[in-house]
């Protein structure tokens, strides 16, 4: 943990008492004492600094100010999911590297029954989004989306202005050089988009870019794709 976050339930007036793992790591790791200054920050509330201002019963409380956003996030991903155990490797990763929103979509080669993971429920995935912006040192929670209907998602959604990327690699050229902008990404699941489903993607602003002849499980895909971009 390269900054502890607090939920905005646990924090009054500018002071957070907290256990469990993020303590164990203040006490175990960082070998806390009162006095001692922490970076802190609260999930979509910003980044500061903080003092211990008590220690006890394997709880740390702490006194501090926010200063600022913190980095801000620098991409969306549309993910046709993985299976779910895969899924739950990777969340924390993509808080980690700067997602802002992910849309969760179907495609041909999803496997069905992924839709009713335990993982979608919010109270399962929003610790991993937590413990990826800790790792990063930033607080804006990104957020998830669902829709099975691919050609409906498309419909729909609205893509922000920027590089638009699907990985693909099959008929597609070398990745676009680095960009400073913001970049929306799209991979699909463990066999890969469908033709037709890339050539959606094309009608909606997407361009195919390839990282190879190797075919990558997603979640090598992902890392390896989105930190060519990395700003």
């Amino acid at each position: 943990m390269n900054r502890i976050l607090f939920e905005p339930a646990e924090v009054a007036q500018g002071i957070a008492e907290f256990g469990g793992a993020r303590a164990a790591h203040v006490l175990g790791v960082l070998h806390g004492e009162v006095g001692q200054r922490l970076k802190v920050g609260v999930v979509d509330g910003g980044i500061g600094t903080g003092e211990i201002t008590a220690i006890g019963d394997g709880k740390v409380k702490v006194a501090f100010t926010l200063e600022g956003p913190g980095p801000r996030p620098w991409f969306d991903l549309v993910l046709a999911p993985p299976r779910p155990r895969v899924f739950k490797r990777i969340l924390p990763q993509l808080a980690t590297l700067g997602l802002r929103r992910l849309y969760l979509v179907g495609a041909q080669k999803v496997e069905k029954d992924f839709w009713g993971a335990t993982i979608l429920k919010e109270e399962n995935y929003r610790p991993l989004l937590v413990e990826g912006l800790m790792q990063a040192g930033t607080a804006m929670l990104p957020t998830i989306a669902c829709e099975r209907n691919f050609r409906k998602f498309l419909a729909t959604a609205q893509f922000e202005d920027g590089l638009k990327l699907v990985a693909h690699p099959y008929g597609a050229g070398p990745l676009p050089p680095e960009t400073k902008g913001f970049v929306t990404f799209a991979v699909g699941p463990e066999g890969g988009w469908t033709e037709a489903e890339v050539e959606a993607l094309e009608a909606h602003g997407f361009a195919r870019g390839s990282l190879g002849s190797r075919i990558l499980r997603s979640d090598t895909a992902l890392i390896a794709l989105i930190s060519r971009f990395l700003p």
